[in-house]
């Protein structure tokens, strides 16, 4: 059986300006609908992997609590990095198909960015490379939101739009990968 080709990891920047109008457009209205309004129901039933070193870390926190006030599971996969690194190519491709399987998205912190991009190329479900990090390019997003929240509360919001938008919207399959860095 032939082998499907291998998506490309988009060559421009994401989120682009209207992506970021529509993440922008997300977290407001999460923002208005505030803290009492159920929103555990957006996300039931989605399995999310959270692969990093330490569960207790403040990016790892910040993305559990983004994911769970919508309703997804998250599970903390302990990776062996030094393993990963140095994996063939096949390894890391059946370990990619794995991860895909298990899981809805996948949160990658603390891991080589050539590494999370081939971990997309196979995975077939969105992977985030440091989604939580205030270095990621959907960062600057939080100044953009107006109202008394604090810094972090924006932050929350932004992830949680990113997480809508990327597994209810209109994620691609494989080579998605939001990176860190500036839009």
């Amino acid at each position: 059986m032939p082998s499907a080709p291998t998506p490309s990891v988009p060559a421009t920047p994401w989120p682009s300006p209207l992506d970021s109008d529509s993440l922008l457009a997300s977290a407001r209205e999460l923002q208005r609908a505030g803290d009492g309004a159920p929103k555990a129901h957006l996300l039931r039933d989605r399995h999310l992997g959270l692969v990093c070193e330490l569960d207790d870390g403040e990016e790892a926190k910040l993305f559990r609590r983004a994911a769970t006030a919508l309703g997804a599971r998250v599970t903390h996969i302990r990776p062996s990095v030094s393993q990963l690194d140095t994996a063939g190519e096949e390894a890391l491709k059946h370990t990619a198909r794995i991860l895909g399987r298990l899981y809805d998205g996948i949160e990658c912190q603390g891991l080589d960015p050539s590494l999370v991009i081939r971990l997309a190329r196979d995975a077939g479900v969105p992977v985030f490379d440091g989604l939580a990090s205030s270095r990621n390019a959907t960062a600057p997003l939080t100044r953009l939101l107006d109202g008394a929240d604090s810094a972090e509360t924006k932050r929350l919001l932004i992830l949680q739009a990113v997480l809508l938008f990327a597994l209810l919207n209109r994620a691609p399959t494989g080579g998605f990968v939001l990176q860190k860095g500036t839009p």
